[in-house]
C-alpha cells in the first residue's frame, strides 16, 4: 500500500489515508517471485536448524531410575514421578523444583496415574499393593499415609483411571476393574495365561481399555462387559501403548522389535502404519493433546517425535549423560515433553525444538507464519529437505542405523 497526502487549505494539519492496492498475480510482472521465495524458505530452514536447542532443563532429585510418570489432569505446571526405589515425587515445573516426596513402597514403584478430577492419585509396586494418596500436601503435624490401601495377591506392574468415572484398571497377572470405594475388583479379563506389563484406558470412548502381555498380544476388552473384546498378536512383545486423545479407535503400540505400529482397532489385520527409526527396544509412547503426533522413549537412551501419518521421526532428543529413557510423557498444551531415565533424572525438553519461548510481537508472528509456510511450499526441494531433516546422533545410534540398513539391504537381495 502507498500513502497519499491530501492538502486540504482550510485544515491546518494534514490529512493522511490508506489506499489498498489489489496485488496482480500475473506471474509475467513478477518474474523473479520464485527464486526470491525458495532463498527466503532456505534461509529459514537453516535457522530453524540454528535455533534448534530443544533442551530445557533437568528436574534432579530421585535416588534411583524413573521408572514411571504421571501428568496431572487439572495443572499443567504439577507431574507426578516414581522411581525404582519406591520413592514418589510431586513436581512443580514452572519453578522446576520438587515440591513433595513420598516413599510409597517397598521395590519399584511400577505404575502411577491420578484421578480425573486431580484430587488424588494411584500408584503401585512390587509389595503387591495398590495404594490412593491425597495430591495436597498433608497438614503441619499430620502423617504423610494412603488414603486407601488395597493388599494384592500378585504384583500389580501397570494402573490407568478412567477418565470420568471412579473406578480404575490395574494389570498383572490378569487385568481387574476396581470400584474406588471396594477393596475387591468387580471383574477380572484375561485371555491367555501371561502377565501383562500395561493397561490404557481409552480417552473418548471411556469403557473401552487396551493391554499388553508378555506373550506378544495386545488385547482389547470392554468393560460393560465380563469377556474381551479383541486381540492382535505381533512378533515380539509390546511393552505398552497409548490411545489417541483425538480418533477414538486409533492407538499406538510401543514394540520390542525397535518399531511402533498404530492400528485402527475396527481393522486389527494389519498396522495403518509403521514407525521406524528406533535402533532398539521402544519402551514407552504417549500422544500429544492435539493427537497429530506422539513421542515414544527407547532403550537406545533416544527420545523421537513421529507425525501420526508419518513412518520416520521428524525429531530425535539425546544428550551425553542420558542413559535408557524408560518413561516419556507429553505435556497438556502441547508444549513440552518429560521424560525419565535410567540414571535418576527427568528432563524438560520443547517440543518444537527451535521454537521461541515467551511473548511474541505481532510482527514475529506474522514472520514465523510467512516462515512456515515457505518451508511448506519448498519442502521437497532436495537442498531444503537435506537442511531440514539433517539431525547430529549420538556415534553408537549412527552406527546401529548403518548396520541395520545394510541388514535390510541384505534380506531385499536374498
Amino acid at each position: 500500500a502507498y500513502l497519499e497526502l491530501h492538502y486540504i487549505p482550510w485544515v491546518s494539519n494534514v490529512c493522511v489515508t490508506l489506499t489498498a492496492v489489489p496485488r496482480n498475480y500475473d506471474p509475467a510482472l513478477h518474474p523473479f517471485e520464485v527464486p526470491r521465495e525458495y532463498t527466503r524458505a532456505l534461509n529459514a530452514t537453516k535457522l530453524e536448524r540454528v535455533f534448534a536447542k530443544p533442551f530445557l532443563s533437568s528436574l534432579d532429585g530421585h535416588r534411583d531410575g524413573v521408572n514411571c510418570m504421571a501428568k496431572h489432569p487439572k495443572s499443567l505446571s504439577t507431574v507426578l514421578s516414581g522411581a525404582c526405589d519406591g520413592e514418589v515425587k510431586i513436581w512443580n515445573l514452572t519453578k522446576r523444583q520438587c515440591i513433595r516426596t513420598i516413599q510409597a513402597h517397598e521395590g519399584f514403584v511400577r505404575g502411577m496415574c491420578a484421578r480425573f478430577c486431580g484430587t488424588s492419585f494411584f500408584t503401585v509396586g512390587d509389595d503387591k499393593t495398590v495404594k490412593q494418596w491425597k495430591m495436597e500436601s498433608p497438614e503441619y503435624g499430620e502423617e504423610e499415609e494412603p488414603i486407601h490401601t488395597i493388599l494384592g495377591k500378585t504384583v500389580y506392574t501397570g494402573i490407568d483411571h478412567h477418565w470420568k468415572e471412579a473406578v480404575f484398571a490395574t494389570c498383572g497377572h490378569q487385568v481387574d476393574i476396581w470400584d474406588e470405594q471396594r477393596t475387591s475388583p468387580m471383574c477380572s479379563l484375561t485371555w491367555g495365561f501371561d502377565s501383562i506389563s500395561s493397561v490404557k484406558f481409552n480417552p473418548i470412548e471411556t469403557y473401552l481399555l487396551g493391554s499388553c502381555a508378555s506373550d506378544r498380544n495386545i488385547v482389547l476388552y470392554d468393560m460393560r462387559k465380563s469377556t474381551p473384546l479383541k486381540k492382535v498378536i505381533l512378533n515380539m512383545r509390546t511393552n505398552t501403548l497409548c490411545w489417541n486423545p483425538m480418533e477414538a479407535f486409533i492407538f499406538t503400540a510401543a514394540n520390542e522389535d525397535y518399531n511402533l505400529y498404530t492400528f485402527d482397532m475396527r481393522f486389527l489385520e494389519s498396522p495403518v502404519m509403521v514407525h521406524m527409526d528406533h535402533v532398539s527396544a521402544v519402551l514407552d509412547v504417549d500422544y500429544s493433546p492435539t493427537g497429530k503426533e506422539f513421542v515414544s522413549a527407547s532403550f537406545d537412551k533416544s527420545v523421537r517425535i513421529f507425525p501420526v501419518d508419518k513412518g520416520h521421526s521428524r525429531e530425535v532428543y539425546h544428550t551425553k549423560r542420558m542413559q535408557h529413557v524408560i518413561t516419556v510423557k507429553w505435556t497438556s498444551d502441547n508444549k513440552y515433553i518429560l521424560c525419565g531415565s535410567d540414571e535418576m533424572n527427568i528432563r524438560l525438553w520443547k517440543a518444537n525444538a527451535s521454537e521461541k519461548l515467551g511473548v511474541l510481537a505481532p510482527r514475529e508472528k506474522a514472520a514465523m507464519n510467512y516462515n512456515q509456510k515457505l518451508k511448506e511450499k519448498f519442502q521437497y526441494h532436495p537442498k531444503i529437505r537435506r537442511i531440514a531433516q539433517h539431525r547430529h546422533l549420538p556415534k553408537s545410534i549412527y552406527c546401529q542405523v548403518k548396520e541395520q540398513r545394510i541388514m535390510r539391504e541384505a534380506r531385499r537381495r536374498k
